[in-house]
């Protein structure tokens, strides 16, 4: 069973404007001549978790991390002018460019992994390998699943906790209803909206409750950034074609692909996971039996970390 690599400090740091009017904060860890993984968090609107730095062996990888526009670091918080898919997939762009990174591999989770396609189907040549987890194509019946009825029916006594606030004629649409709360003038219901929309995720994310999750997601101002930025794309369908991931698929076949999810993720289901494994043909799909959503979870880490090895051993060159 592989372990997290040792926390160690990023050996750079920088802030530089993309879109305004946003600045990115974006750190270096590992090895500056090692092969460049870019590290895309999920969310929208969580943040770079030093956590994610520890799934790459840092003498074989310069591992880059940011905060995408409006959470975390990167500034203005809460920002969500000119705030899109598009404009994180630039950002993607602006940021290898500026560390003169030419091709990496690009790895997320959950809105990490869908950035991580959309982006890969852009510029495939750009692409060394995907390593993918808790896989999210974000249609509408994805969204459905997690904000309609799916994980309702599993998590009925949470779902009744996050619903509780939500006015019957609203019960259609519950992004909308936070995403109007959360917009609003009411500082009161906006906290309380936030704290609610951040631990409905939480408490589905993993099979045994993880405490470290559970606090950093009631923190108010990762909730808050998490639940309005969240709640904005989902309202916008993420700024994304219908099932537009699978429409372009074709455009991944040739990418090293390495998948990891939780057979028990009940925010992100399998069956998206199996669909892209069975569309993707030189794809690895490693099925963790004993887990769920969270990258803390101990069969994740290990699938995780062997795939980092993995692809570390195909001899790629520095970026």
């Amino acid at each position: 069973m592989h372990s997290l690599y040792p926390a160690i400090k990023p050996y750079a740091q920088h802030e530089f404007k993309v879109g305004s009017p946003h600045v990115l904060y974006v750190e270096e860890t590992g090895n500056p001549d090692g092969i460049p993984v870019i590290v895309l968090h999920q969310g929208p609107g969580a943040e770079a978790d030093p956590h994610l730095r520890r799934f790459f062996d840092p003498q074989r990888y310069r591992i880059i991390m940011f905060d995408q526009r409006g959470c975390g670091r990167s500034t203005p918080h809460l920002e969500m002018n000119n705030n899109t898919t598009q404009s994180l997939l630039d950002d993607i762009s602006a940021v290898s460019e500026h560390l003169g990174v030419s091709d990496f591999v690009l790895f997320g989770g959950g809105w990490g992994s869908l950035l991580a396609l959309l982006y890969a189907q852009k510029f495939p040549k750009q692409i060394k390998a995907l390593l993918l987890h808790q896989i999210f194509l974000g249609r509408q019946k994805d969204i459905e699943w997690f904000y309609k009825q799916g994980a309702s029916l599993v998590y009925a006594d949470y779902w009744q906790e996050f619903t509780s606030i939500v006015p019957e004629e609203s019960l259609g649409n519950i992004p909308q209803y936070y995403a109007d709360c959360l917009q609003g003038s009411n500082e009161l219901a906006r906290m309380s909206a936030a704290k609610s929309w951040a631990l409905w995720q939480a408490r589905c994310s993993s099979l045994q409750p993880h405490l470290y999750v559970i606090d950093q997601y009631s923190d108010p101002h990762f909730a808050l950034a998490l639940a309005t930025l969240e709640s904005h794309f989902i309202n916008n369908h993420y700024f994304i074609e219908e099932n537009q991931v699978m429409k372009q698929v074709d455009k991944l076949v040739n990418i090293p692909t390495y998948i990891v999810h939780g057979r028990f993720d009940l925010v992100t289901p399998l069956a998206s996971a199996w669909e892209l494994h069975q569309a993707l043909p030189i794809s690895n799909l490693r099925i963790v039996r004993d887990a769920g959503h969270s990258d803390r979870e101990s069969g994740i880490i290990d699938a995780l970390i062997y795939a980092s090895k993995e692809i570390s051993k195909q001899g790629l060159d520095a970026g």
